[in-house]
């Protein structure tokens, strides 16, 4: 989950309704607050600095809120749930509604294929200050790597407004054709030179160094501003304290992250008494948005949700003015309204368009709508997917502790399975006769599962998005498991005797979902007398305290020695097999004693 670390006066001043900095009484009392914010205290601040240096590190609990990865953003949220006022944002445009804005942005068709979006504003009339120049590189950061995928979908930089010639340039160049001096460097580079000697190149080269086309800003006279999302120039992308007229721009792939990123940020900097003015984004080439979109730009759709949900997701029966009030404690403007609930409402009724809700309310009411509550998530969030979203928000700005307590409704007993008792009958039994058990991943490689035990794969099981090669199958037999231990056991004195009761999961074109998941059991004896003979007296053992009956027939199995191994059959079934491993397995497994094996399917057995 993020981190942040914010400057304990600034955060206290910006937190406070009234401005003046209050602290709260404990910090019991400011963790509730935190509350509000799916936050917590991860840190008391460092007592032994003077008080404009302390610092809160707050950890933040929910991915889908990038708005509170700041200073100013968390603080807001503490702001308007203590009874603050909700900001107005006056700089937005909307769709049908676009701002004038005196700077520019051409972003050229060459770079639709590389890295195609971008949004801006800028920011002026007030010095920056150390603390708040720190708070937005982390903010930065944050928007970046949690948000932005490491870079690739969201990458934000800042620029002196003073030394730029409008309007700027977006486009795609050949990365050995441009050359500037980079952030924290003496001379120029290639862009392509950045990516192999720059330390911020080596950290994001995986995103651009395999595209024909590099992004590059400059300014209409060719300076360079940056090389988005690598690093900025060392003149015009060299932000000090002290600088109060500052360029905000962010690049990407996915049009409606960047854009809620350019939002939060701007919404941020307003919160620290900057002035935001506009910026026109003029596309050569057609975007979600149009081929013209000026930046902050309020896109988000509101959501309904009737009162009904809301019941029956808290359990409580809440009317449209207790809704609509603890909306308004998390900053959410909504009305009451009438509606069919499928989750967002489109077409004129939106912020932007700003439709006759009443009118809508009759004629949803005439088509059987539901009375509920329509949001309009605010211009810095876009977390509101459905309504259940939308009852999230009613549940924290009402509070948690405000909920009369309930004892459960329904009343079960919980209760060991059937396959659960019988595989401790199983375990006890093996016990007894010297096995030691073991217990093992139910994912592997290929390598182990198939290749080694000489097998086909044909009914593996193949995970879609693997984390590691090393976990990308289910397995489809325990003796893969059993091998794998004997493999690094020849330290160890013999016989090595060891077993497992686990799950086994294979395809099979009988089951609804083309895969059976079932309980086996499997044993395996290791020394040099282990033969055929000896695994055959260890599985009568077995099935005559199971109280079992089986038979057995020759088996043709790949991990097995051909003549030496059997099928185990019950009730006309073939439920398992055993005999003597195959010595192209032991090989594989670097096993140098003959080993006897023996696995079969318990479900099968009750």
């Amino acid at each position: 989950m993020p981190k942040i670390e914010v400057n304990e006066e600034v955060f206290y001043t910006l937190a406070d309704p009234e401005g003046k900095g209050r602290r709260w009484e404990s910090r019991e009392a400011f963790e509730e607050a935190l509350t509000c914010a799916k936050a917590e205290l991860d840190e008391d601040s460092d007592k032994g600095l003077p008080e404009a240096g302390r610092t809160l590190k707050i950890e933040l609990n929910d991915t889908n809120r990038p708005d509170l990865w700041g200073t100013a953003g968390c603080a807001r949220q503490l702001r308007i749930y203590d009874g603050g006022r909700r900001p107005e944002y006056a700089f937005f445009s909307a769709p049908g509604r676009l701002k004038e804005a005196r700077y520019r942005v051409r972003v050229e068709e060459s770079v639709k294929g590389v890295r195609p979006y971008l949004a801006g504003f800028v920011a002026s009339g007030r010095a920056i200050t150390d603390p708040m120049l720190r708070d937005m590189i982390q903010t930065q950061e944050k928007l970046a790597w949690n948000f932005g995928r490491k870079r690739r979908t969201v990458s934000m930089g800042l620029y002196r407004i003073s030394i730029i010639k409008w309007p700027i340039i977006y486009k795609g160049v050949d990365p050995d054709s441009v050359s500037f001096v980079p952030l924290q460097w003496e001379t120029p580079l290639t862009l392509r030179e950045i990516l192999r000697q720059h330390p911020k190149g080596k950290e994001y080269a995986f995103i651009q160094e395999h595209e024909k086309l590099h992004p590059l800003l400059t300014d209409v006279e060719g300076a360079v501003l940056s090389y988005p999302p690598i690093i900025n120039s060392a003149d015009l992308g060299a932000v000090q304290v002290g600088d109060d007229n500052l360029f905000v721009e962010l690049t990407g792939t996915d049009q409606a992250a960047v854009t809620l990123a350019a939002s939060i940020v701007a919404c941020d900097l307003a919160d620290n008494g900057f002035t935001i003015e506009s910026v026109a984004i003029d596309y050569e080439y057609d975007t979600p948005f149009g081929r013209q979109c000026v930046t902050p730009y309020y896109f988000q759709t509101p959501v309904f949700c009737s009162l009904a949900r809301v019941e029956k997701i808290l359990g409580e029966k809440l009317s449209a003015g207790e809704c609509l009030a603890a909306l308004a404690r998390m900053g959410v403007r909504a009305e009451e309204a009438s509606g069919v609930e499928d989750g967002a409402v489109s077409g004129g009724d939106n912020a932007a368009s700003g439709g006759d809700s009443a009118a809508s309310g009759r004629d949803n009411a005439a088509s059987g709508a539901v009375p509920g509550i329509r949001a309009y998530p605010p211009e810095y969030r876009n977390d509101f997917l459905h309504a259940a979203d939308v009852v999230e928000d009613v549940m924290i700005g009402r509070g948690l502790s405000s909920f009369k307590s309930e004892r459960p409704r329904a009343f079960t007993v919980g209760r060991l399975t059937p396959v659960t008792f019988f595989s401790r009958t199983v375990k006890e039994i093996l016990v007894g006769l010297g096995y030691q058990e073991m217990i093992y991943n139910y994912l592997g490689s290929r390598r182990d599962l198939v290749e080694k035990m000489r097998g086909s794969g044909a009914k593996i099981i193949q995970i879609a998005n693997p984390m590691t090669e090393n976990y990308e199958y289910v397995r489809d037999s325990v003796l893969a498991s059993l091998m794998a231990s004997e493999s690094v056991s020849g330290h160890s004195v013999y016989p090595h005797c060891i077993f497992e009761l686990g799950k086994v999961a294979f395809r099979d074109d009988a089951e609804n979902y083309g895969t059976s998941t079932r309980q086996y059991a499997g044993f395996l004896h290791a020394d040099r007398d282990a033969n055929f003979n000896t695994v055959s007296a260890q599985l009568q053992t077995l099935f005559y305290y199971l109280s079992r009956d089986y038979a057995v027939r020759e088996a043709d199995d790949a991990r097995f020695i051909p003549g030496r191994a059997a099928s185990i059959i019950y009730k006309e079934k073939v439920i398992g097999v055993f005999g003597e491993i195959h010595p192209e397995v032991l090989e594989n497994w670097g096993i140098t004693v003959p080993c006897t094996a023996c696995e079969f399917d318990v479900e099968a057995l009750l």
